[in-house]
């Protein structure tokens, strides 16, 4: 307990700080209350890298180019939940009693679940870029919560199937011992046993962890095919690193990434990563209109977002675009007009959001370029596939949605 309240305050009086308040739209003072956006970023863990301060600057960049649609002042706050859920629901419940009107971003699974019934309760909107968990808009569902990017379903069943499609019919998952690993991993499941593979066996490796050493030897004594990662961040950094070292690849057997960014990418260089698969939602790369976007983003931050980072930008543009046609905040009137308006921006076209709060997009499955392939910096995916929204995504009869069930 002793631990957790450092952590609090810690959030709450070092990180839990106004960054900006800007009076857009020539709104005058006392015309309107202002709208009160917060977000949840890992400033100081295995997320920081996907997300972190790059997702702040993201929401910092759609409120400066699309605040003026809110009609009044709009106030920004954001916090680092360490990675615990207990935190972050209280933070959340401290924000939502002080006013703030939507919560955005959310970089672990668990947190999202615990702040997802702290957003239900308080009949506030959650927009959800960074965590992955398909729970969120399965059985855990919540009329007020946006699942903006992608989820485990989406990761997994686009990576999974590739890999299967290949040879790769026999598993060893090394999972991270939390909400997105168990999902990463029952995802990828049951794609592979769906395709008649097998699965060999499985580690759970606690968040955080450095030393991927005892987990890549029982991963290589299983003799799998394919050693699937369900992990994320730094931790699959440090994993795809020692199992460079420890020679998995060149033994014969092949490293899967289940959630890989291109930060991902960019931290272990193109000679360890060449040849991984992974399946995104946004690939700075892709087309002019991504380009375009990118080229703001990394002459504010000096890196090209990635995929989090971008859903942080567009599940904002789309929130206060909702807020300009209703009139004002109120969750229940934005949530409807959310779900009524297409979503077309850089990374979206024709995507819409269901009663199940999972935002439909097409993904899609690149791998990572050689050394020789790759031409200047940052480039480094070439893409394989285009899924389909509907492919990509989990039919909205499937997931155990109390609201499907209600329609």
């Amino acid at each position: 307990m002793r631990n957790w309240a450092k952590r609090s305050r810690k959030a709450f009086v070092a990180l839990g700080v106004v960054l900006a308040m800007f009076a857009l739209g020539g709104a005058r003072a006392g015309e309107r209350r202002p709208i009160k956006v917060a977000i949840f970023a890992d400033l100081s863990s295995v997320y920081s890298q996907s997300g972190g301060m790059g997702a702040i600057e993201a929401a910092r960049m759609a409120i400066e180019d699309f605040g003026a649609a809110a009609g009044a002042p709009i106030e920004f706050i954001f916090a680092d939940p360490h990675n615990s859920a207990e935190l972050g629901a209280a933070i959340a419940r401290k924000w939502y009693a002080e006013g703030v009107d939507v919560i955005a971003d959310v970089p672990n699974s668990a947190v999202a679940l615990a702040v997802q019934e702290v957003s239900r309760e308080a009949r506030k909107i959650l927009l959800i870029s960074s965590a992955a968990s398909d729970d969120l808009t399965g059985p855990k569902c919540s009329p007020y919560s946006v699942h903006w990017t992608y989820d485990t379903y989406a990761a997994a069943h686009g990576t999974a199937q590739a890999i299967m499609n290949v040879g790769g019919d026999s598993w060893f998952f090394i999972t991270a011992d939390y909400a997105f690993g168990d999902a990463m991993e029952r995802d990828a499941s049951d794609v592979i046993r769906s395709q008649g593979g097998v699965i060999l066996g499985g580690v759970r490796a606690p968040l955080g962890t450095v030393d991927y050493s005892r987990y890549l030897v029982q991963a290589k004594t299983s003799r799998a095919k394919v050693v699937g990662l369900a992990i994320a961040g730094q931790d699959m950094i440090n994993a795809i690193r020692e199992a460079s070292a420890f020679s998995v690849v060149e033994d014969g057997q092949r490293l899967v990434g289940l959630l890989v960014s291109i930060a991902d990418v960019h931290s272990l260089g193109l000679r360890i990563a060449q040849g991984l698969r992974m399946t995104s939602a946004y690939y700075w790369n892709q087309n002019d209109a991504t380009r375009t976007w990118a080229a703001r983003f990394f002459g504010k931050t000096k890196r090209m977002p990635t995929m989090l980072q971008a859903g942080v930008y567009g599940a904002l543009e789309h929130y206060l675009k909702a807020v300009q046609a209703v009139g004002g905040a109120d969750a229940d009137a934005v949530m409807a007009k959310m779900r009524e308006t297409p979503i077309n921006d850089f990374m979206t076209h024709d995507g819409k959001l269901r009663i199940d709060g999972r935002v439909m997009r097409d993904m899609y499955l690149f791998e990572v370029k050689t050394p020789a392939q790759s031409k200047y910096p940052w480039d480094y995916l070439k893409l394989l596939q285009t899924i389909p929204a509907d492919e990509a995504f989990r039919p909205l009869n499937q997931g155990g949605c109390p609201l499907v069930s209600d329609r």
